[in-house]
């Protein structure tokens, strides 16, 4: 059948157009069960020259078709106008297959889908293509009876590849996805009510053309003198410069493929252009039109106008195109060309310094300036403002205010302004400014007044303020405390100067050095720093977990001998005879009952131990934190950031109040963007304002801690057992069944339950049975690993920590331990403050070489340095939290190479989660949800392909 032409007959919607075979000498070809024989009216040379002829021929639908077609062009063997169409179908299969697929309604508004959108190259290829269409592959005739005439090369080709691009979609799983039968059965489906909807597709993805508005300034005149009163009355809007002003907008139409191309309306309309835009110019013109006239309102009119050229603008239409119109066009993918010679920027700066003598910075360290903590002085912006490169004075800026309209003369020039900007840029000479708000602005350099961001410069006290924290090395070096029984690291020592530094200016600041560097220490010589200055000395409160009490004891008596401490914890708990100096360590949840006590001493500082646990500041904890005020406060933590920035907000507001705003605003002018990804010079801000007040130092850092010994990180895979891999299919299969019928809110809760379920089958099936009385040998390949981890460490006299989060686990474990006569304890959150210490001591004296833990119970404040090796055992899916546990071992005073072992099931949800923490680790700013939260939002495909069990049987 290829053996003679082949021609495409377009039909309404796309997909059903058909291609049609016959035969030059007019016999019928043969029957295809897929096809109908048909008479079609084809054009053949005469001795008149070209007439139209009916023929029969085989018409075949597209789907149909496309297997012929692209055998004949693959053999070469077939009609040249077969040839040609099957290198159409291969061009289309290629468009389609790159997924440049537009929805959109046909000319009888049915749905269709269509090849788009293309770009310079694409279209460039198919205008080549059309270019070598043969004159058979077109031989069709339009309209029969009747007239002559054939299909235009180029509109046949694009009709082909539409409906190439309709048919191929339409598959029997199709309405599964799309949720109904529109754009995914092949029967039409008419819907004119998405008319609308299809055109404003094609204005954004298809349209063959763009537009721009060329904006024309009518009247202007040169006469009025900058130094005269008509200049100045000019400037009002009263002199002969404003009189006769009128702007005028007119319509430009741009090639797509062609940039260089472009014209106004008129002559597109008028077909004066050199028909260089194309057959479907003005369609597509008219598309783009109705996009940008939603954009922008006063373009209406041109919708109805039989030339769309142009239109008067109002003063009031100038302003606002000025402005937000021309913002909007811009999104409707329409720019705006305004007269060269018209000036129209207006430029607004601001010098934040102290309000009349504010305080200077003192002498010799000390610094006199206004509270932060208390953020209750006002410091002055003092505005400057340009036309261009020209600075106005405080008249002419109210000249311009008072002008009340777009277009003025100022100094000799014309200037086009939107008076609302100025009436704004007056406004504003007045405002005032917080301390805090002002520091944030001479950090990062500008400040955000009225949604604009202003450029900012800082004088007096802030701009000292600035170069003292911008610099911190050019500050006198505080000496080592001689009360401090320790001779500090050099690291050490810059970390106590930047402490002293920042709570001497009445800044708060977070210590975020590694977990081992040393953060109590360095704060054990803050404290008896500040109590050599009577400005800064008092009682220090520091809030820590329970666990680390006992520590935070041990190491003020140790390193600053003489030091009264007490605990303010228990049923006992009193802060009687409080002495000047002294320390006090309370928990969380005793801080949070007894907030109202605590607040009643004048603390010359709080500090937060692992201050990620007030990172919710809606939390009880949080806010009654906030009720204690102090002379200073400290944050210590190894990771200011677990999850995302609003994190990092709460440690720092609590630092210092006020700095980065409120939590709406942060999220909205800095964590949004900085988590998407989407705004670079908004990282950017937000590191130049939190740096200072950021101390964050790592273990591979130069010169911080190079006596430290390697450390090697191992990811061992395992193979699930029989039983394990089948509980897991069985799980995947029942969850993804009831997460698919479930509303958002109960998916949610299966989605966490399935991912905990999996979790707990990769690491044993009793644990995920809930088994009393398990077996536990021989079920999971993750406990025979272990084993075979602790034989070669116990054979080399060594200690391990095996951390897990779950007790249950770890209770199996335990019970495993023992019946193979492995020495182990377990520490638990349950267990005792005084049991704790104990545990740590029998580790550290060798007399227990396993030490089983609960991750969350145990991942931070142990000395654990006897460990040469760190077994995770299953993985917390947030990187942070992993390291904090490694952390217990790797520390200074560890002397020994670590080796960190973490095990994941192989082919389970446990890889692809490894994987995605790898990506998290690198990740500086923006970091993805914690846990099974992360995954929640997942669709229902997402989550299979998540879960599915790939391999890892044995």
């Amino acid at each position: 059948m290829t053996r003679g032409p082949a021609v495409f007959v377009p039909g309404d919607p796309a997909r059903t157009g058909r291609v049609a075979f016959w035969r030059p000498d007019g016999s019928a070809p043969p029957a295809v069960a897929a096809g109908s024989v048909e008479d079609l009216a084809v054009a053949v040379p005469g001795d008149d020259g070209i007439t139209s002829v009916r023929v029969p021929a085989v018409l075949l639908p597209v789907r149909a078709a496309l297997p012929l077609l692209t055998r004949a062009r693959a053999g070469g063997e077939g009609h040249r106008a077969t040839v040609f169409w099957g290198a159409a179908a291969v061009h289309a299969l290629h468009l389609v297959a790159r997924g440049l697929l537009l929805p959109g309604l046909s000319p009888a508004d049915h749905d269709a889908w269509r090849v788009g959108p293309l770009g310079a190259e694409d279209i460039d290829a198919v205008r080549r293509l059309a270019a070598a269409m043969p004159p058979e592959a077109h031989a069709v005739s339009v309209d029969a009876p009747g007239p002559l005439r054939l299909h235009d090369p180029e509109r046949l080709l694009r009709a082909f590849l539409d409906a190439v691009a309709d048919a191929l979609p339409r598959s029997p799983a199709a309405p599964f996805v799309t949720g109904g039968p529109a754009f995914a059965v092949p029967r039409p489906q008419r819907l004119p009510e998405l008319r609308g909807w299809a055109a404003d597709v094609a204005a954004g993805h298809d349209a063959g053309v763009r537009l721009s508005l060329r904006i024309e300034v009518h009247g202007l005149t040169d006469t009025a003198d900058a130094g005269t009163a008509e200049g100045a009355a000019d400037a009002a809007g009263d002199g002969p410069g404003g009189a006769d002003v009128s702007f005028r907008a007119v319509l430009q139409v741009h090639g797509v493929s062609d940039p260089a191309l472009v014209a106004d309306a008129t002559e597109v309309w008028a077909g004066t252009s050199g028909g260089d835009f194309g057959p479907r110019a003005r369609m597509d013109a008219l598309l783009a039109l109705r996009r940008a006239a939603r954009a922008w309102a006063p373009l209406t009119p041109l919708l109805s106008a039989t030339v769309p050229d142009a239109i008067h603008l109002a003063d009031e239409e100038v302003a606002e195109l000025l402005g937000e119109g021309t913002r909007a066009l811009a999104g409707a993918g329409v720019d705006v060309h305004w007269p060269r010679e018209l000036v129209r920027e207006l430029t607004t700066r601001a010098e934040i310094g102290p309000a009349g003598d504010g305080p200077e910075p003192g002498r010799a360290g000390s610094f006199e300036g206004p509270s932060f903590l208390s953020a209750d002085a006002l410091l002055a912006f003092d505005w400057s403002f340009a036309v261009g490169d020209r600075p106005l004075t405080r008249e002419e800026l109210d000249r311009l205010a008072e002008a009340n309209r777009p277009l003025v003369r100022l100094r000799d020039q014309w200037v086009l302004i939107d008076p609302r900007e100025v009436r704004r840029a007056r406004a504003r000479q007045d405002h005032k400014i917080t301390p805090v708000d002002a520091l944030g602005a001479v950090l990062t350099g500008s400040v955000e007044v009225d949604g604009s961001r202003i450029e900012v410069r800082p004088t007096g006290w802030a701009a000292v303020l600035r170069d003292r924290l911008a610099d911190p090395e050019a500050q006198e070096p505080v000496e080592q405390p001689a009360a401090l029984a320790a001779t500090l690291r050099d690291y050490q020592r810059r970390g106590l100067n930047w402490l002293a530094r920042m709570t001497s200016l009445g800044l708060g600041c977070c210590l975020a050095d590694d977990m081992g560097l040393g953060k109590t220490i360095t704060l054990i010589a803050l404290h008896l720093h500040r109590q050599t200055d009577p400005a800064s000395a008092g009682p220090t409160l520091v809030v820590c977990p329970t666990s680390l009490m006992g520590n935070w004891q041990r190491e003020i008596e140790r390193f600053a001998p003489g030091t009264p401490v007490r605990r303010f914890h228990g049923a006992r708990r009193a802060l009687d005879d409080l002495a000047g100096g002294e320390f006090v360590l309370t928990t969380y949840g005793t801080m949070r009952l007894d907030a109202p006590r605590l607040a009643e001493v004048a603390w010359g500082m709080v500090v937060t131990d692992e201050a990620q646990h007030v990172k919710n500041p809606y939390s009880s904890t949080a806010r009654q934190l906030r009720s204690i005020g102090a002379r200073a406060r400290v944050a210590l933590t190894g990771t200011p950031v677990e999850n995302n920035l609003s994190e990092l907000w709460a440690i720092l507001d609590w630092t210092t109040p006020g700095l980065l705003g409120r939590l709406g605003t942060f999220r909205r002018r800095y964590a949004d963007a900085v988590e998407g990804g989407q705004d670079p010079a908004a990282a950017d801000r937000l590191a130049r304002l939190v740096r200072p007040f950021l101390l964050c130092r790592r273990k591979a850092d130069p010169g911080i801690a190079p006596e430290l010994p390697p450390k090697t990180e191992t990811d061992h895979a395992v193979s699930l057992t029989q039983e394990q891999a089948g509980l897991y299919e069985a799980v995947v299969r029942e969850a993804l069944a009831e997460i698919s019928g479930a509303d958002s809110m109960a998916r949610r809760g299966l989605i966490v339950k399935l991912m905990t379920g999996l979790k707990q089958i990769c690491n044993h099936p009793a644990q995920f049975l809930k088994e009393e009385r398990p077996v536990v040998a021989g079920r999971s390949g993750k406990l025979e690993l272990l084993d075979e981890l602790l034989d070669t460490v116990l054979t080399e006299q060594a200690g391990v920590l095996v951390f897990t989060q779950y007790v249950q686990m770890a209770r199996l474990l335990e019970r495993h331990l023992a019946a193979r006569g492995v020495p182990a304890q377990f520490l638990h959150g349950g267990t005792p403050v005084a049991e704790r210490e104990a545990m740590v001591r029998r580790f550290q004296d060798g007399e227990v070489p396993v030490f089983l833990l609960s991750l969350k119970a145990a991942g931070t404040g142990l000395n654990l340095t006897r460990a040469e090796h760190v077994v995770h055992y299953d993985r917390w899916w947030n990187p942070a939290v992993e390291a904090q546990a490694t952390d217990r071992a790797y520390r200074i005073g560890q002397t020994r190479p670590v080796q960190v072992h973490r095990i994941v099931a192989e082919g389970t949800i446990e890889d692809r989660i490894a994987e995605l923490l790898v990506r998290k680790r690198e990740l500086a700013d923006a970091v993805l949800g914690s846990g099974e939260a992360a995954f929640t939002e997942l669709t229902d495909a997402e989550l299979a392909d998540l879960v599915e069990l790939r391999g890892g049987l044995r």
